[in-house]
């Protein structure tokens, strides 16, 4: 009995450490188009495992980003931008099924839609 004892726990230690190990669904790099007022802007995304990457947006130029969340497959994190000497924040939440994430930027100018697919 001692011995099944050790072996399950051997077993769900290691189910345990598999799951703790998986990648998150959100890390790679993704093409979005993001809908603004001023028209659509194609966005590059880096997302690492750590939480860190790149945003690169067009007019809006490039930056990099730090404290993005993974929780199932969704993704969350907060962008400083600065656009011609004028900064601001954009907070990202989206959505990942597979090779697609859906989303949204939001800001204080009001939400921008947000799809694509993985690189």
């Amino acid at each position: 009995m001692k011995k099944l004892m050790n072996g399950w726990l051997v077993l769900s230690l290691a189910i345990l450490v598999g799951c703790a190990a998986a990648v998150p669904p959100g890390v790679g790099v993704w093409n979005l188009m993001m809908s603004t007022p001023l028209g659509d802007n194609e966005v590059e995304l880096i997302l690492n495992e750590d939480g860190s990457g790149m945003m690169t947006a067009g007019p809006l130029g490039e930056a990099p980003l730090d404290g993005a969340m993974f929780e199932g497959n969704t993704i969350a994190f907060s962008i400083d931008l600065d656009v011609q000497g004028q900064a601001f924040t954009l907070d990202f939440t989206g959505t990942v099924d597979g090779d697609s994430l859906e989303g949204e930027f939001g800001s204080d100018f009001g939400a921008f839609d947000a799809s694509g697919s993985r690189q």
